[in-house]
């Protein structure tokens, strides 16, 4: 992993979030992340297939990709893990809300209006160095 491909990923508005399936392959996903100390957070719906898969296995991977998840970096070994304690997940989302703006506040919102935001699961996913 090189200073280029972190600086890629740190300045793009979508990560791919590849988790690794029972079988042994990987599933990628387009996702809003925030850096952070050295870490990479996200927040996802808790009956998503990443958030199963993850409970299953921690080693990921991720890129730098656009919108629709097409690849613009090159993947790098991961590993995640969902956030339990409070302070982590506050953590998280002021990472986020850092990072997005008002594009986040309104999904907050509109998150709170539908009753997912108490519910939404925040990753940390930290590069093998």
């Amino acid at each position: 992993m090189s200073t280029d491909q972190t600086a890629q990923l740190d300045h793009g508005d979508y990560l791919s979030l590849a988790t690794l399936k029972r079988s042994g392959d990987y599933v990628a996903t387009p996702v809003w992340f925030a850096p952070r100390k050295g870490s990479y957070y996200i927040f996802s719906a808790p009956e998503t297939g990443k958030i199963k898969r993850l409970r299953n296995f921690k080693q990921c991977r991720v890129a730098a990709c656009n919108a629709t998840g097409k690849l613009t970096g090159e993947w790098m070994d991961a590993s995640a893990r969902t956030l339990e304690r409070s302070a982590d997940k506050d953590t998280a989302l002021a990472a986020l809300r850092e990072k997005y703006g008002w594009k986040m506040k309104i999904t907050d919102w509109l998150s709170s209006l539908s009753g997912k935001f108490e519910r939404r699961i925040y990753i940390k996913v930290d590069l093998e160095r």
